[in-house]
């Protein structure tokens, strides 16, 4: 019966007025001139989107995490528990492995238990070693790293942004939410189609699941049930939140701020897409938040001609300057 419904959505149908959202926010992990990561920034950063209402997300996509060192991701760790004292975070586990490489339990354990200890939820990370196994052995892995957690966050992840990255059918998807510890699951397949086939089946099987949408390209998503964990909110929190409280008031100024938003969007995670983190450094910069627009030497960039756009984007939003 699920698959029918899938078959012919209706939207419209699913919009849900009124709604609190639960907003994610995956940090951007800030560098100085010198190629040197900027904590001070960090901790800026991981503290003003705590303050905006936002769940900090350390060591995702946004931070870098398949390109910096074991040590800097446990410092970004014990710099976000101190920040927020106690408050509530997310972190990506990541493990690092190469296509072929068989699936490593001990190496998520490491993460989870890592994660866990600094008081964070933990995302798992894809890497070739879990997204290259059969359908069954996918989930044989999600139900052994929750053997060592009672809560974690599932993550899957399109190819455009990471190449050990996978998009799940709907059937192991379904084997996710059967997982109790698995209390909701990133989707980054860029597809509104994909995510509201998952919403379907979220509200049919198991309706406390998240949906966290990992589509900055439609971030009205969060009007037919998705939840999000975005990088696109590193760009604005503030406005992120404002946007949320707009759509639980029923205040139709939310459509204009999104529309706003959906712009920022749409230039910054415009081929080739991981240039975005660039692309935040720029407008953090701007807004004065940061104080240089390096990125990781490893990450692609974007033009010098963009920060026109930005700041035309950033003056349109009423925030240019805003501390």
């Amino acid at each position: 019966m699920i698959e029918q419904a899938q078959e012919a959505i209706d939207p419209r149908a699913m919009i849900r007025p009124r709604r609190r959202i639960s907003g994610i926010s995956a940090i951007l992990l800030p560098f100085a001139d010198n190629f040197e990561i900027d904590w001070q920034g960090l901790a800026d950063h991981v503290r003003r989107t705590a303050e905006a209402g936002l769940t900090p997300a350390v060591n995702m996509d946004t931070g870098y995490a398949n390109l910096i060192s074991e040590d800097e991701r446990q410092q970004a760790l014990a710099l976000t528990r101190d920040v927020l004292g106690g408050g509530e975070f997310v972190a990506g586990a990541f493990v690092p492995d190469e296509p072929g490489a068989a699936f490593d339990p001990d190496a998520y354990f490491s993460q989870v238990e890592s994660i866990q200890r600094y008081g964070g939820t933990p995302i798992i990370f894809q890497s070739y070693g879990l997204t290259q196994q059969s359908d069954a052995g996918i989930i044989r892995a999600y139900e052994t790293v929750a053997e060592k957690t009672d809560r974690f966050i599932a993550f899957e992840l399109g190819t455009m942004f990471a190449p050990f990255g996978a998009i799940y059918d709907l059937d192991t998807y379904r084997g996710l939410m059967g997982i109790a510890a698995c209390v909701g699951a990133k989707h980054s397949s860029l597809s509104r189609q994909l995510e509201w086939e998952r919403l379907l089946l979220r509200d049919a099987l198991r309706p406390d699941f998240k949906v966290y949408t990992g589509n900055d390209l439609a971030v009205d998503m969060v009007i037919y049930g998705s939840d999000y964990l975005l990088g696109l909110s590193t760009f604005a929190p503030d406005l992120f939140a404002e946007r949320d409280a707009m759509w639980l008031a029923g205040d139709p100024g939310f459509y204009e701020l999104n529309d706003l938003i959906q712009y920022l969007g749409f230039l910054v995670f415009r081929p080739p897409v991981p240039a975005y983190k660039h692309s935040a450094a720029q407008f953090l910069k701007l807004r004065g938040w940061i104080s240089s627009d390096q990125t990781h030497r490893d990450s692609p960039r974007r033009p010098e001609s963009d920060v026109a756009i930005l700041r035309d984007i950033a003056e349109r939003l009423g925030i240019l300057g805003a501390n």
